[in-house]
């Protein structure tokens, strides 16, 4: 059957499973969407390339499989490099298709052309530019394959408007054979002996755990490993959720904003256990005193990741679920209530806290308790960058897997609502919650437009503090508070929702917040919630960029 290079690739988009594209349309691409005008796939028109990035980001982090976004060549393409990138760092399956000028003019600097298979070789698991219409389901076929296998991560398709428009015989490729990648998958037993050995003979073991069990869907492994063995676990950022925090064996999130009993516990430790974790430096601190006194073993599926940052004592390359369900088989309850103790008289003596007051200015941390509270365990909530992001990880009660969904690896400031509205895509009809800062929000407002076409349940509450709060905070403790350009100013947000036809809301105090997260709750579209919070509040405990963990401050007099 003789099909035109547009149609192939759509073709083999269905044939992936593919629902929902996140897009654009320009000249380059227009092959693509005339394709898509006939097709059984949902294209979500969105107001920017970079919020059709984080969407697709958002999609394959919520279901696990490769989420789409589709650009023209030029500006349209580039637009999508903060997303490819925001999703490189955090290891979330994505397939970018993008247009590009006719094949023969690549290299002239043609009108609206850009190398963008350069620019992003850096931050793909791989770029493919299509100089065949042949190779095109090929390509297609393989760039899901590798986006979605071993680490997984962002794929780019380039494809020439030439090579879209012209036709070949359709072709679908069932086996894929890639020469020089073959992910692992088979662990070696011996290593999971030797690693069984350790765990067995450990008095003070804490497992560190990363998105990577998340990826790898490793939550119920976790939870039955952890628990059956009594092993206290600590989670990154991006892993929140791999492990319920309400199970008495959580020490929540270490790291930078952690909490004081998990840092301590990771500096105490004789074993920490980590599992799809790569020892970043927002949880190492200085890396020469992390864990001093631990022996550390490392469970993961990319070979690079190990003693990357950090030696490790014993590894084994693989999938987390597959590793910790041979363990759970094996391992018995170890004798270490002297430890446990410990940890929590830890979690007695310094846990997170702070105070609100009836008639005080709102203080983010209530808010986001708040809206915690009100929400069901399975709730997705998504986050922009900044204090407020940390306040969440801190104070928000993760106990699912797929339910925190934020910038880790990047930093992401924009890519919290578009991820948002990714989310409610991928769990139709769910509320989901975005808690954003007044910085962050303003970089992707115009993707409100994109929340009311489709009339999404996406709930955000912006916590309005009137700086760069983070930034504010920085300058505040290291800069002998010279605010130098920290103060934001922006708009009446209430407004601002009505002018795109959602709901806006607000509050100021604190008999306020639980009604209007109801009438938020209550709403079948879109809601922006304007939180109106102290100017001049801090994230802590915090652990000053570069030193060690032991020198975490825990507030301020």
């Amino acid at each position: 059957m003789k099909m035109r290079g547009a149609n192939i690739l759509v073709e083999c988009l269905k044939r992936e499973g593919v629902e929902t594209i996140f897009g654009y349309p320009g000249g380059a691409i227009l092959p693509v969407f005339d394709a898509l005008y006939d097709a059984d796939i949902k294209l979500v028109l969105v107001r920017h390339e970079q919020g059709a990035a984080h969407m697709a980001d958002a999609m394959g982090r919520v279901t696990g499989k490769p989420g789409v976004c589709l650009a023209t060549s030029g500006p349209g393409a580039t637009n999508l490099v903060t997303g490819i990138a925001t999703a490189y760092m955090d290891s979330s399956p994505m397939v970018a298709i993008t247009g590009q000028v006719r094949s023969y003019l690549i290299g002239n600097d043609a009108f609206q052309e850009a190398d963008v298979v350069g620019i992003t070789r850096p931050i793909t698991k791989h770029s493919y530019l299509v100089k065949d219409v042949n190779q095109l389901a090929r390509v297609t076929r393989e760039a899901f394959y590798i986006a979605r296998t071993g680490r997984p991560g962002p794929v780019l398709i380039d494809v020439p408007i030439d090579i879209a428009q012209t036709e070949t015989e359709f072709v679908y490729p069932e086996k894929i054979d890639i020469r020089g990648y073959k992910p692992k998958m088979i662990q070696t037993p011996e290593n999971l002996d030797q690693a069984l050995e350790m765990v067995h003979a450990s008095k003070r073991p804490v497992l560190y755990v990363g998105h990577g069990a998340i990826i790898s869907n490793a939550s119920k492994a976790l939870t039955a490993f952890a628990r059956k063995a009594g092993i206290p676990v600590t989670t990154t950022l991006l892993g929140l959720g791999a492990f319920p925090e309400d199970d008495p064996l959580s020490l929540r999130m270490l790291g930078m904003h952690g909490t004081y009993y998990a840092s301590h516990a990771v500096q105490n430790c004789d074993l920490l256990i980590a599992v799809g974790a790569r020892f970043d430096d927002r949880v190492t601190g200085q890396v020469s005193t992390f864990a001093p006194k631990a022996k550390i073993i490392h469970f993961d599926v990319d070979p690079s990741s190990v003693s990357k940052n950090v030696k490790a004592d014993c590894y084994v390359i693989g999938d987390a679920r597959h590793i910790l369900e041979i363990l759970t088989k094996n391992v018995r309850k170890l004798n270490i209530s002297s430890w446990l103790d410990q940890l929590a008289e830890w979690k007695l003596k310094h846990p997170l806290t702070y105070t609100q007051g009836e008639h005080e200015q709102l203080k983010s941390q209530f808010v986001i308790e708040e809206i915690s509270r009100h929400c069901g365990r399975g709730t997705v909530v998504t986050t922009e960058v900044g204090q407020h992001q940390m306040w969440t990880a801190q104070f928000w009660n993760f106990t699912e897997p797929r339910t925190n969904i934020t910038s880790g690896g990047l930093g992401t400031m924009g890519f919290g609502f578009p991820s948002a509205i990714g989310a409610c895509f991928a769990r139709p009809g769910e509320d989901v919650w975005c808690i954003a800062g007044d910085g962050s929000i303003q970089m992707n407002t115009q993707e409100l437009a994109t929340a009311v076409d489709h009339q999404l349940p996406v709930k955000v509450a912006i916590l309005d503090n009137g700086y760069l709060g983070m930034v504010r905070q920085w300058q505040q403790i290291f800069y002998d508070k010279r605010y130098s350009y920290s103060y934001l100013p922006g708009p009446d947000y209430v407004k601002l929702a009505e002018a795109y036809g959602a709901l806006g809301l607000r509050a100021t105090k604190k008999h306020e917040v639980a009604d209007v997260i109801k009438k938020a709750q209550d709403y079948k579209g879109p809601v922006l919630l304007h939180f109106k919070v102290k100017k001049e509040d801090n994230v802590f405990p915090m652990v000053p960029a570069g030193k060690s963990n032991s020198e975490m401050i825990e507030g301020m007099a």
